[in-house]
């Protein structure tokens, strides 16, 4: 496997795509002793499986819960929230279109609180906005009912308001557009993706037979690897992106490994949790943090 996905990721973020994949039923819960053996898999020992578990926990994504008299941790409400807004995102990656128009962000953050300017700040580059200027930031207007929701869940609402706009002058928007967003550097993020996960692909296509541990090693490396991209991508409409746009080949490359590999992960998950492999969770690139 190519070194970038080897280290796609600290442990804690390889234990947050396998909660989000794995551990999405009613009780949201693994075993410690799962978790150890799962992320021995990915080359993770196990302090540092327990440092990075308590890490989430401090964050308030995960809760310490016994289960059948084993000890473990299963998600928590903010957990799952979090998680379930990054599936529509990651898996479903929806597009604007031009007739959507523009989404405004105008805030102003009192000096004294300077900590939820960065908080904030930090949430709209999550959701997708570009910078206008240093108080007014845009999205495709597609985002607007998630963003409202976003920002009012998360305590923002009282420093934000938000204005659906139409562009009118001056200059060409696809120009405007490169100014808002870094383009270019996402476009790098997304080849040095498709550098990364190409080997992968290719190893699957010649050797059906590989253990299915590898097939959860892999998945879930690429997913981490993967998850980023789309909260970085505004989903600008296909006609203001640059002509050699690499997302939609990442995209496609990143859907072909999970058809391949999401099975024979699930399968070997369902070994060591102990569950039928059908209960364990393989999103597709259908069904709609951040991950």
């Amino acid at each position: 496997m190519a070194d970038q996905l080897a280290s796609a990721g600290p442990p804690r973020a390889l234990i947050v795509t396998i909660y989000g994949l794995y551990a999405r039923d009613e009780s949201g819960w693994l075993s410690i002793a799962s978790l150890i053996r799962l992320l021995a898999e990915l080359g993770v020992d196990e302090p540092a499986v327990r440092s990075s578990i308590s890490r989430l926990k401090q964050r308030g994504l995960l809760e310490q819960r016994q289960h059948g008299g084993a000890a473990g941790y299963g998600l928590s409400e903010r957990g799952r929230s979090i998680l379930a807004e990054g599936d529509r995102r990651i898996f479903a990656r929806p597009r604007a279109v031009a007739a959507d128009g523009w989404l405004l962000a105008v805030f102003s953050v009192p000096e004294q609180e300077r900590s939820k300017r960065h908080a904030l700040r930090s949430r709209l580059t999550w959701l997708g906005f570009g910078t206008v200027s240093s108080g007014v930031w845009i999205a495709p207007g597609q985002l607007a009912d998630q963003v409202r929701d976003v920002l009012a869940s998360d305590g923002m609402a009282g420093y934000v308001s938000l204005f659906s706009a139409s562009y009118l002058a001056f200059g060409e928007v696809a120009e405007q557009v490169r100014r808002w967003w870094d383009l270019d550097r996402l476009g790098q993020l997304y080849q040095s993706f498709i550098d990364a996960a190409e080997p992968v692909l290719e190893l699957w296509q010649g050797n059906e037979d590989l253990a299915a541990g590898r097939a959860f090693a892999d998945y879930v490396r690429v997913l981490t690897a993967w998850r980023r991209l789309p909260f970085l991508d505004p989903g600008l409409p296909a006609e203001l992106l640059p002509a050699d746009w690499h997302g939609a080949r990442a995209a496609d490359l990143f859907d072909a490994i999970s058809s391949r590999l999401a099975a024979p992960a699930a399968g070997y998950v369902a070994t060591i949790t102990g569950d039928r492999p059908e209960s364990a969770k393989s999103p597709s690139p259908a069904r709609p943090a951040t991950w």
